[in-house]
């Protein structure tokens, strides 16, 4: 048997099921803490969200996707089969509680605590993913070169500065540009963008897939163990050795039970009493090895509700919002009206050898992670719900999960960001 099914024979401190980047945050940080761990995960090398993100580091994203206005926005949006929004009428019954919420998210006073909360986490985002990037390797393919919002009409420009203010007033650090000053700092984009806005702090990486990879690689070297299995059911009954119920029947024991299974992790909280609203965003992008473009950092086409990404395995032309569950096959002609934009904005740019890829980004409707001890089983903490910043995020999640297992008070206030705000 390789080390991938091999059961561990003493009980672990920590058994982290999920091993996507935010569950491999939290297996570095608790191994760094000194306990031991087990990584539960479907299959390890297999593909997963964190592998086909757009490797933005977006620490000026501190509010809500919900902003005013949005909901009837995407209204519109889902009269176009291959806008930005798309939403199977199969699961309307399922994501009407969702899209509700979503609604309440955006109204002044929450979508304010919303921010702050968001600011919170984002703030100390830096302090965190750098010592676990120097730890795994991975320096020389971090790039903190900023980010560029562009704009192709004043109408759309106008209609953000209240939002821009705001993030302002956060601690975001953005300055305005001109067409000019556009065309300056991205050479390889369409002359059509009259406004830019640079954004200071934001950053990218060359390879999500080679960071979850190498984190991988560095938790096993620490002492993680790592077993294969579906994880279906949590076990708290016995508090000092909870299980995790897998589908072949094998029970994995710990002493502590941390749940990072992004969109798939409702059903484990479920089994142990707690409600959440997460639903799978599911995100799609092409991949152009062979671009030959001139792109030096993350672009963020503000109208249009996509990115291209200059990564080092080529650029990636990613975004829309997909709400079909978890089981509905890829619609990869969203792809196709990705790159379409993607031709549009970066002329001349080589499509041969495109990669399509869908993931599901675990959404929930507030925008705001679930991190903290399940309220019915003080042995289970929860790292999940991530959405759109589950790369930004990850370290610091990990390092807030690790105060939580030794019984430290975490850094920042939690409450937020508890599972029973859905209750």
């Amino acid at each position: 048997m390789t080390e991938q099914t091999q059961y561990p024979r003493a009980t672990p401190d920590v058994v982290v099921v999920g091993a996507g980047i935010v569950g491999l945050a939290c297996a570095w940080a608790a191994l760094r803490d000194g306990a031991s761990v087990t990584l539960v995960d479907r299959d390890f090398e297999g593909d997963r969200t964190s592998h086909g993100n757009a490797g933005g580091i977006a620490v000026t994203e501190s509010t809500p996707i919900s902003v005013h206005g949005l909901y009837w926005k995407a209204i519109r949006w889902l009269c176009d089969p291959l806008g930005p929004l798309a939403l199977s009428w199969r699961h309307v019954p399922a994501a009407l509680p969702w899209f509700l919420a979503f609604r309440r998210a955006g109204e002044r006073a929450r979508f304010r605590e919303i921010s702050q909360a968001l600011a919170n986490l984002n703030g100390r985002v830096y302090d965190d993913i750098v010592p676990m990037f120097e730890d795994v390797g991975f320096m020389d393919r971090f790039y903190r070169r900023g980010a560029l919002t562009v704009y192709e009409t004043d109408a759309a420009f106008r209609a953000d500065q209240q939002e821009w203010d705001f993030k302002r007033e956060l601690g975001v650090r953005w300055r305005t540009m001109s067409s000019q000053d556009v065309r300056d700092c991205e050479p390889s984009l369409a002359p059509v963008f009259r406004h830019g806005v640079f954004l200071e702090d934001w950053a990218h990486i060359g390879d999500p897939k080679l960071l979850v990879t190498r984190l991988r690689t560095r938790v096993q070297q620490l002492g993680a163990k790592c077993v294969a299995g579906v994880a279906r059911a949590l076990d708290p009954s016995d508090a000092l050795r909870p299980a995790v119920l897998l589908e072949n029947g094998e029970r994995v024991k710990g002493r502590r039970i941390v749940v990072a299974t992004g969109a798939w992790s409702a059903q484990l909280a479920r089994s142990v009493g707690d409600r959440v609203l997460l639903d799978s965003e599911r995100g799609y992008n092409t991949t152009l090895p062979a671009h030959g473009v001139s792109l030096s950092r993350e672009v963020i086409f503000a109208e249009r509700k996509f990115v291209a990404t200059p990564l080092d395995v080529g650029v990636r032309i990613g975004g829309a919002a997909e709400f079909a569950g978890l089981k509905a096959p890829p619609n990869y002609k969203r792809s196709d009206a990705l790159l379409a934009l993607g031709r549009k904005f970066l002329p001349g740019i080589d499509d041969s050898g495109a990669v399509k890829w869908m993931g599901h980004r675990p959404a929930t409707p507030d925008s705001l992670p679930v991190i903290g001890r399940s309220p019915n089983a003080s042995s289970v903490v929860y790292a999940f719900g991530h959405g759109h910043l589950g790369l930004t995020q990850c370290a610091t999640t990990g390092a807030l999960v690790a105060d939580l297992l030794a019984n430290r008070t975490p850094g920042i206030d939690l409450t937020p960001y508890a599972i029973d705000r859905f209750s």
